[in-house]
């Protein structure tokens, strides 16, 4: 794989003194040599203490082999924030099979693409979550996807073609094979540990592929800004499919000792009363998760001494929310930036000013290097506004099978990020608004020319552009500006979003709102002027 990644000889010289040069499995060894009978993962149905996660493991990695699963193969997880998807990614980890997060929201549009992007020999689903039936789905993608060899379902209801998870972790693997031969499996930190799939900014997305040096450097990045030590109890309602929730949900945890407590569909109230329980200490989760928890009803009659850090990330924080939350809550608000390619690169510090919580997005990590440059590439002033780039040890080494697409997102050795933004005399940034096209509803990121093209197809749809329009809680929601065709009479909110169910496109995509126009602001060139839309849609929120 290497000859289609950026994983050059000069690329490891230029990082390997910066990377801790160990694999998630090495971090998981000592957590159980140190810690065997402390709680490791907690979700609503489980809990494994370290020594039992780590038998566990073996077992499933074992399982993994005899159903034909081996080193290099692609392992697709689309299960939500369950202690199923950690064992799972583990045991993977530990025969050398990249693991590929997939989010559960995601439909068949999405799941069809994805996994035939990655020709993933195995996938793991749930019979049913949140009113879906994946089996279902998976049953209408077989036939497009010739390299799935097996289909685990986890759950009750699981179709003859398909197999139970307890087949994997319920029989007794380590009885039938031996433990030992998982010792004899080699693994090198620069080897690709997980394929994860960007939002799609200019089309369909990208696999974004990781090593464990990337991974865990990005994932030690935390334990040093929060001081976090093995009696630390982290917190995780971000989906485990997003680099937030896989990398510092997933695996944060094993890298220092700690438990962490998941949830699988965010409830505030839940979440209090879970800190009051298991005395988290921290947690990381999009803005409106913060909203939620500082405007929760009676949030000051919560015993929330415990908690000491919030990381707020996918959007900006209102600088009335972090007043809010200091009269109301005794934690402290970090705010940081990052992307699915570099996990997150800035955050503020636990002892930082309200003007810097507020005023900007943090300071990068130890070895995380960013720069503010012109459109000519030459780097910027202080306190002035341009494109941002960024390199370091935790960037990934390419998409997967697009090195040509890589290296055009690069600029010499810099990553093009798609950003602007400031960087202030501390060396502080603040995100000022995005080149590549895309709303951020609550964190989430809506690829805006991926819903256009699906959109495109609808037989009445002459021009779409897709837009952000603004939202007080999930600061952003799509809306869609079209044109219809001459001989379309005319076409409904209701109706565009059955077109994008009907085309498996995940719901969250959908938009939320529908102006129908009769043609659309230009520039000279033609160009439609999307800022301009934007402008309209605010005007018309403000007066509705």
């Amino acid at each position: 794989m290497k000859q289609n990644t950026l994983l050059t000889p000069e690329y490891i010289a230029n990082n390997e003194s910066k990377w801790p040069n160990k694999t998630i499995i090495d971090y998981l060894d000592e957590a159980i040599q140190r810690y065997p009978h402390k709680r490791a993962i907690v979700d609503h149905k489980s809990c494994y203490t370290y020594e039992e996660l780590g038998r566990m493991v073996d077992r499933v990695a074992l399982g993994l082999l005899e159903h034909g699963l081996q080193k290099g193969d692609v392992l697709s997880l689309q299960l939500p924030n369950w202690n199923e998807f950690i064992i799972l990614h583990y045991a993977a980890s530990k025969i050398g099979a990249i693991t590929n997060p997939l989010v559960p929201i995601y439909r068949d549009r999405e799941i069809g693409h994805m996994v035939a992007t990655v020709e993933a020999k195995m996938i793991v689903i749930p019979d049913e979550f949140r009113g879906f039936h994946y089996p279902e789905m998976l049953e209408r993608l077989k036939p497009t996807l010739p390299h799935l060899q097996e289909i685990f379902v986890l759950g009750e209801t699981v179709p003859e073609t398909m197999k139970p998870l307890t087949r994997l972790m319920d029989d007794p693997w380590e009885e039938r094979k031996s433990v030992a031969d998982l010792q004899q499996i080699t693994h090198n930190p620069n080897d690709v540990t997980e394929i994860i799939f960007t939002s799609g900014t200019t089309g369909q997305p990208k696999g974004v592929m990781h090593t464990h040096n990337t991974l865990c450097v990005s994932t030690n990045y935390w334990i040093d800004r929060l001081h976090l030590t093995a009696d630390n109890v982290m917190f995780m309602a971000s989906t485990f499919a997003h680099q937030t929730g896989f990398g510092y949900g997933v695996r944060l945890p094993t890298h220092y000792g700690g438990t962490a407590i998941y949830q699988d569909i965010w409830d505030p109230g839940e979440f209090l009363k879970l800190v009051e329980t298991e005395k988290i200490t921290f947690t990381a989760g999009a803005t409106p998760f913060l909203q939620d928890t500082v405007q929760y009803p009676n949030v000051e009659t919560y015993n929330l001494a415990s908690l000491h850090s919030f990381v707020a990330l996918g959007a900006p924080l209102p600088r009335s929310l972090v007043k809010e939350a200091f009269a109301k809550v005794p934690f402290t608000i970090l705010a940081g930036w990052g992307q699915t390619e570099d996990g997150l690169v800035t955050l503020t510090k636990p002892e930082d000013e309200e003007e810097k919580i507020t005023g900007t997005d943090g300071v990068p990590f130890e070895g995380m290097e960013l720069k503010i440059v012109d459109e000519t590439g030459i780097e910027v002033p202080r306190n002035t506004e341009g494109d941002l780039l960024c390199r370091g040890p935790a960037l990934f080494i390419g998409y997967y099978k697009q090195l040509e697409k890589t290296l055009e997102e690069f600029q010499a050795d810099w990553f093009v990020t798609g950003d602007r933004a400031v960087m202030d005399d501390d060396g502080y940034i603040r995100i000022a608004g995005r080149n590549k096209d895309i709303i951020i509803r609550g964190g989430e990121n809506i690829p805006v020319a991926y819903v256009e093209n699906a959109l495109y197809e609808h037989p009445d749809i002459a021009i779409v552009q897709l837009i952000a329009m603004p939202d007080p809680r999930l600061q952003e929601k799509g809306c869609a500006f079209i044109r219809l065709k001459t001989e379309a009479s005319a076409l409904s909110l209701a109706d565009v979003q059955q077109f994008l169910k009907e085309k498996g496109v995940a719901k969250q995509y959908w938009p939320e709102h529908v102006e129908i126009v009769d043609d659309f602001p230009r520039t000279p060139s033609g160009k439609i002027q999307k800022y301009r839309l934007r402008d309209e849609i605010s005007k018309v929120m403000k007066e509705t």
